[in-house]
C-alpha cells in the first residue's frame, strides 16, 4: 500500500506546478506576438519612409536655392540701380540753378545790379544743393596744414607757427568726409635766422 500512495501523490502534485508555469508564461506570448508587426516595420516600408523623407528634403532644398538665387538677383538690381541713380537728388537740386542761368541770359535788358543780384541768387541755390548732398567746401585760410585735405603750391617765410596755410589759392571740397579736391594753399615756413652772423 504504501508503494501505490507515493506515485498517487507524485502524480497529483507534478502537474498543477507544470498548469502554474504555463499560465505565467501564457500573457507574454499573447501580448508579443501581436505587437510584433506593429513596433517593428517592414525593410520595405521603412525604405519607403526614407525615400519619401529625402524627397520632401531636396525639395525644401530646391525651394531655398530658387529663394536665395531670387534674393541674390534682387540684389544685384539694387546695387545697378542705386550705382546708375546715384546723383538723382543732386540732379533735382541742380536743376533750379540751371533754370536761374538761363533766365538770367534770356532778360535782354537787365541792368549791371539785377545781373548782380541774379547771379547771387543762383550762387545761393547751388551752395543749398551742395549742402543736402553733403558737398562741402573746405577754406582752411589760417588753420594747420593738412597733407590729407590741402595741397601746398608754395611756402612763405612768415611769423608765427610753420606749416599754416597763409592764402587759399582755390577751395576743396569734401563729399562726406570724402576729399573730392583738396584744397590748394600756400603755407608759411619758419624765417631764417639772419643774427647769426653780427658779432
Amino acid at each position: 500500500m504504501q508503494d501505490n500512495r507515493q506515485p498517487s501523490g507524485t502524480q497529483d502534485e507534478t502537474p498543477p506546478a507544470l498548469t502554474a508555469e504555463a499560465e505565467s508564461a501564457a500573457p507574454f506570448q499573447q501580448e508579443a506576438a501581436p505587437g510584433a508587426p506593429d513596433t517593428m516595420p517592414s525593410l520595405e516600408e521603412s525604405l519607403r519612409q526614407a525615400e519619401l523623407k529625402a524627397a520632401e528634403h531636396h525639395d525644401a532644398w530646391l525651394r531655398a536655392k530658387a529663394e536665395s538665387e531670387n534674393i541674390r538677383r534682387r540684389a544685384q538690381d539694387d546695387i545697378a540701380k542705386a550705382s546708375k541713380f546715384a546723383v538723382e537728388k543732386f540732379a533735382g537740386a541742380m536743376l533750379p540753378v540751371k533754370d536761374s542761368l538761363e533766365a538770367a541770359l534770356a532778360n535782354e535788358n537787365q541792368t549791371l545790379e539785377s545781373l548782380r543780384e541774379g547771379v547771387e541768387l543762383t550762387l545761393r541755390q547751388l551752395n543749398a544743393a551742395f549742402q543736402s548732398s553733403g558737398l562741402v567746401e573746405e577754406s582752411p585760410g589760417g588753420k594747420k596744414f593738412d597733407p590729407n585735405r590741402h595741397q601746398a603750391i608754395g611756402a612763405l617765410e612768415a611769423d608765427g607757427e610753420p606749416n599754416t596755410v597763409l592764402n587759399v589759392l582755390q577751395k576743396g571740397y569734401l563729399l562726406h568726409e570724402r576729399v573730392i579736391r583738396p584744397a590748394m594753399v600756400m603755407v608759411s615756413k619758419a624765417k631764417a635766422d639772419s643774427s647769426g652772423g653780427d658779432a
